[in-house]
Parts: C-alpha cells; structure tokens; sequence
C-alpha cells in the first residue's frame, strides 16, 4: 500500500555527504553569491544610473541581471542555511516557492536571450528601423513578456503539483525542482495534466531556441561581407552569444542529469551538476557584459577613478 499521507516537510538528502566540509563550503558559497550580488548589482547600477545606457540594449541587459538576482536569491540563502544546519529540511510550501523561482529565473533566462537576439538582429540588419521598432513601448513589452510568460506557465505547474498525492518526502537535491514532485508521487497518472503543461513549455521555449539560432545565423550571414557589421557583431553579438552558450551548456548537463544521471555518480559531482545553472550564468553574464561592452566598462571604470582619487 502507498502512504499517501499529507506530506508538511521534505527532507533535503543531497548535503548528507557534505558534513565533513560544510564549514568550508559555507564560507565558499557565500563568497560566490556575494561576488554574484555585487557584479550584478554594480552593472544595474550602472545602466540606470546614466542616461547615455538607457538604450533597449542595455535595458535588457540591466532586466537579464535582476534576473539573475531573482533566480539566486531561491537558491542561496536556503543553501547557505542548509550547510550550518544539523538537519536539512524544507517545509511544504517553502519546496513549491523554490521550484516557481527557479524554474522561472531559468526559463526567463531563454526569454530574455531569444529577446537580445532579435534587439542585435533589429540593430544589425535593419539600423534604419531600430528607434522605431525597439521602441521603449515595445522594450517594456518584451520584458514583461520575457518574466510573465515563464512565471505563468511555472505557476500553472506549480499548482497543478499541489494535487499530487505524494508517497516521500526524501528529496535527493539540493533544492526543489518540479521535476522532483513527479519522481515522489504515488500515482503516474496524475502526473498526465502536468505533462501537458510541461510540454507546452517545452515547445514554447524550442520555438524561442530555434529563433535564437536563426537570428545568430542570419546575423553572421550579414556580417561576413560587411566590416562595419562584423565591428558590431564583435562588440554587441559575442557578449550574448558566450551568455548563450554557457546557459546552454549548464542547463543540458542539469537536464541530462536529472533525466539520465546515474545514482552510482559521486552526490558531490551530481550536486556540482545540479548547481551549476544557478553558479555560472548569474556569475558569468554581468562580467561579460562589463568587460566586453565598451560604454559599461567606460563608465564603471570612470566610477572606479573618481571613488580613487576621494
């Protein structure tokens, strides 16, 4: 028979074997997620703060950034807790704010980058129209559009994973995760609607991939025979398209682990794994974009002189 009884709490195994280095985990992680606060905070402020960066450009990638401090801020602070704590657990509803935030802060990421891409395919390839088309009407759109879409449609899960009449509690991650809720309940067929959602998703987000790849390809397609246009490409294009790819490489090895990961890996590697989404993007991206766009590093390093000669 399944127990089906109401499940209030979850107990996180994924740090069982970290008790011996937790102290030393802990002082490390906090160091990341400060160092992940401060070059994202530094690169927002420094998009809002001058009037010269009020372009559609880096309006996107100021809201990219907060994206980034959403998604980090559902994952640390509970990680950070977790490694000082002798027993790792994590109620109910705090499990499903969790999964809405993370999988959101993820999903928007795609938004996000697939809206970049059609901004830099906008600039390139037809310059004449780039005022009128990514205008700040349409801009403010596209960024609802790019952080209300996966919300909804997490939302939508997340509820629908309320219904599921669960049989563990034992979560074998670090975090939640939609996924998870599947794996845990009594009943496979109650998963069906879920899927659907789920599927829904999917096509939704390999239609924003797809686009991706079209625009990155039509755009060194233009750019080949044009040595103003390779300038731009060079200068605007490969920030995002590293941003990209790096997103794309942490998220599959997540995927693929989650879907085909075997039980026999080491838990340190499958937790590294698990992470790394939630480590290299929100790390990696305002870095790039400082040091790479000339007008942001222009403006950061002028902050930085003027802080040093006070």
């Amino acid at each position: 028979m399944y127990n089906v009884s109401q499940i209030e709490v979850f107990f996180i195994s994924g740090l069982n074997e970290t008790h011996e280095h937790r102290f030393t985990l802990f002082f490390l992680t906090l160091l990341c997620y400060c160092v992940i606060l401060m070059v994202n905070i530094t690169v927002i402020v420094t998009i809002i703060m001058d009037k010269n960066l009020h372009e559609p450009m880096y309006i996107l990638i100021c809201t990219c950034c907060m994206n980034g401090l959403y998604g980090t801020a559902g994952f640390y602070p509970k990680f950070l807790w977790d490694l000082l704590s002798p027993v790792h657990v994590i109620s109910y509803s705090g499990c499903l704010v969790q999964a809405q935030v993370i999988a959101s802060f993820a999903f928007s990421e795609v938004s996000f980058l697939s809206v970049m891409a059609y901004d830099r395919y906008v600039a390139i390839c037809r310059p004449l129209e780039y005022h009128s088309v990514m205008s700040k009407q349409r801009v403010i759109v596209l960024v609802c559009y790019s952080w209300m879409t996966p919300f909804c449609i997490i939302g939508t899960n997340v509820f629908l994973t309320t219904r599921l009449k669960l049989c563990s509690p034992y979560i074998a991650r670090l975090f939640c995760v939609n996924a998870i809720f599947a794996k845990l309940a009594c009943f496979p067929t109650e998963t069906t609607i879920r899927n659907i959602v789920a599927y829904i998703a999917i096509v939704i987000y390999v239609f924003h991939g797809s686009f991706i790849v079209w625009s990155y390809m039509y755009l060194i397609k233009t750019c080949v025979n044009s040595t103003e246009n390779r300038a731009k490409f060079m200068q605007t294009c490969v920030p995002h398209l590293t941003s990209l790819l790096i997103f794309l490489v942490v998220t599959a090895f997540d995927v693929l682990s989650m879907r085909f990961g075997s039980k026999d890996l080491p838990q340190t590697l499958q937790n590294f794994v698990a992470i790394e989404f939630l480590v290299i993007p929100p790390l990696m991206n305002p870095l790039i974009y400082g040091f790479k766009l000339t007008k942001i590093r222009n403006r950061i390093l002028r902050v930085i002189i003027l802080k040093t000669n006070c």
